[in-house]
């Protein structure tokens, strides 16, 4: 009885082993982007972050979150098949934020090898005149 317990036990561990080899994982092209100088009269500013799926599983994005309410992300909704590529678009709005520098960071939550990715982007709206 105790042979096939441990057989068993066995079993169960090599399944489990070779299922976790099999994951996804992101990796992005750039995870930095200067949006550069901007008038106060054109607040909107986009950028896209572009990202690969480098593991053998399908990846998906569970969220992507803005470190403040005037930058959004939007980012694809639909698995990324290993080797295929996704992106997120990011709107940076500074309609009523004072001019000058900013840095804001949007983090970036997957089902895969690397849970969370944090992304930046910075710029300079100039005040108008």
């Amino acid at each position: 009885m105790k042979k096939y317990l441990l057989i068993t036990l066995m079993l169960v561990c090599a399944f489990t082993y070779a299922n976790a080899q099999k994951q996804a994982d992101i990796k992005f092209d750039k995870t930095t982007m200067d949006l550069g100088k901007f008038p106060e009269s054109n607040p909107v500013q986009k950028c896209t972050f572009t990202f690969t799926n480098t593991g053998n599983a399908p990846l998906i994005i569970n969220q992507a979150i803005a470190s403040c309410g005037c930058t959004v992300p939007e980012y694809t909704k639909e698995p990324v098949a290993p080797g295929k590529t996704g992106t997120i678009n990011v709107t940076y709005n500074g309609k009523g934020k004072f001019p000058g520098y900013f840095k804001k960071t949007i983090t970036i939550r997957t089902n895969g090898k690397t849970e969370m990715t944090r992304l930046y982007i910075s710029g300079e709206m100039e005040e108008g005149k």
